[in-house]
């Protein structure tokens, strides 16, 4: 499959005519006749995305059995097929033709790079199919067929650079896997840097499979910055911390903030990485109702991390929204779902907080946290924003963010 079929119509806003963009979806092969519903759950559970997927993917089957043993979704138990996306965007892609078509699941629930995303999106779209994806991500994006619930930029990217302003700050250097999401977020923090004042010294992304960070860790060396701010996925994240700490730099004078190491990923580092910090959503401290619950329930259960993290907990959020939606729609029919999303406000008692969602761009509201890492690879919270901050992936509500920047980095991201 080429790349320009997998990254076909990844700009769309949600209630986009997607017929219009080619042929009319095709009709859907759901049987929700029985005492059982399928539900498809697609996460890399090999490559070099399977450090941070397989958790992602444990939870979805936690929640599908805690939602089973509540009786199901409309009465009917959920049936789920597990699939492997294998750090292969066209694999995604094929495996979410295959749940759609051949399964015939009812909505799909996984991914986590943005490149896996953008290979599923036009799948679910031309089958008017349902993709629920839990990792935060680089935003200027929404369809009626896919909803998020990890951070759009506003809501992680944009409170990282106020913590890093509020520190004071001044010079900061980007390091990122080099694909859609790191280079999107970064042209976006590079905007929002300028009117904050501070100064990007340098820019350096390595492939997402590659763990080779030695040459541009000298340069980060050599440029002596205030902060590190890493936007590095998966595996690579090991290569980046040796080579930093092979170069003698420390978290006390140049420390790093990143946005997707969490608690299961930090005592993978193969070093250790207190006093770094991460920008999430959720961490497994935080003190809300739901968490201490949470985090019990987690840990019992079979083949489970033992921690709690950001994009897990949203993997979770992700089922019981489904099935808030389903039971308020009375349907499983994905458009009768899209307009029970629209009619009605559908929330969630979280581990990190009570979510709402945007029924009209698909996201939910959500808390901004900065953690720091601690001897315990836990994160004591040092920074957090005063309310829930609603969903805005198109930085709309932005005065540094210009409509003609908005239209090319949308263009450019597929």
């Amino acid at each position: 499959m080429s790349m320009v079929l997998v990254l076909a119509g990844c700009g769309s806003r949600a209630g986009d005519d997607t017929a219009a963009q080619g042929s009319a979806p095709a009709a859907s092969c759901v049987d929700a006749s029985g005492a059982t519903i399928k539900l498809g759950f697609l996460n890399s559970l090999t490559g070099g995305m399977a450090i941070s997927e397989k958790t992602v993917s444990n939870v979805l089957h936690m929640a599908a059995d805690e939602i089973n043993a509540g009786g199901g979704i409309l009465g009917k138990k959920i049936e789920y097929v597990q699939e492997d996306g294998a750090t292969d965007w066209p694999t995604f892609a094929e495996k979410t033709e295959k749940l759609l078509t051949q399964d015939c699941v009812a909505a799909i629930f996984g991914g986590w790079t943005s490149s896996s995303r953008k290979a599923v999106k036009p799948v679910v779209e031309k089958n008017n199919g349902l993709f629920f994806y839990p990792v935060q991500y680089e935003g200027l994006e929404s369809s009626k067929n896919i909803y998020y619930t990890g951070a759009t930029t506003n809501q992680q990217i944009i409170p990282a650079m106020d913590f890093l302003k509020s520190r004071g700050v001044k010079t900061l250097f980007l390091a990122g896997s080099d694909y859609v999401f790191p280079r999107t977020a970064n042209a976006i923090i590079k905007l929002y840097a300028k009117k904050l004042g501070i100064q990007i010294v340098g820019e350096e992304y390595v492939p997402l499979d590659k763990d080779d960070w030695t040459s541009q860790v000298a340069k980060i060396v050599k440029a002596k910055p205030d902060f590190i701010f890493n936007t590095i996925n998966g595996s690579s994240n090991v290569g980046f911390v040796k080579a930093y700490y092979d170069a003698g730099l420390k978290a006390a004078t140049t420390p790093i903030i990143s946005v997707s190491i969490a608690e299961e990923e930090a005592p993978a580092m193969g070093h250790e990485v207190t006093g770094h910090y991460a920008s999430w959503n959720y961490f497994q401290s935080l003190k809300t109702p739901t968490n201490p619950k949470f985090i019990k329930d987690w840990k019992a259960y079979p083949n489970s991390s033992g921690v709690t993290s950001d994009p897990m907990e949203a993997a979770y959020i992700s089922l019981y929204l489904y099935k808030a939606l389903v039971e308020k729609a009375g349907s499983f029919d994905v458009d009768a779902v899209n307009d029970a999303a629209k009619k009605n406000t559908i929330t969630f008692d979280a581990p990190e907080g009570t979510v709402t969602l945007d029924g009209d761009n698909h996201h939910i509201s959500k808390p901004g946290h900065i953690g720091q890492i601690n001897a315990q690879n836990q994160f004591t919270v040092v920074w957090a924003s005063d309310k829930f901050i609603e969903p805005d992936p198109y930085l709309e509500g932005y005065d540094w963010f210009p409509e003609n920047i908005r239209k090319q980095l949308a263009d450019a991201a597929g």
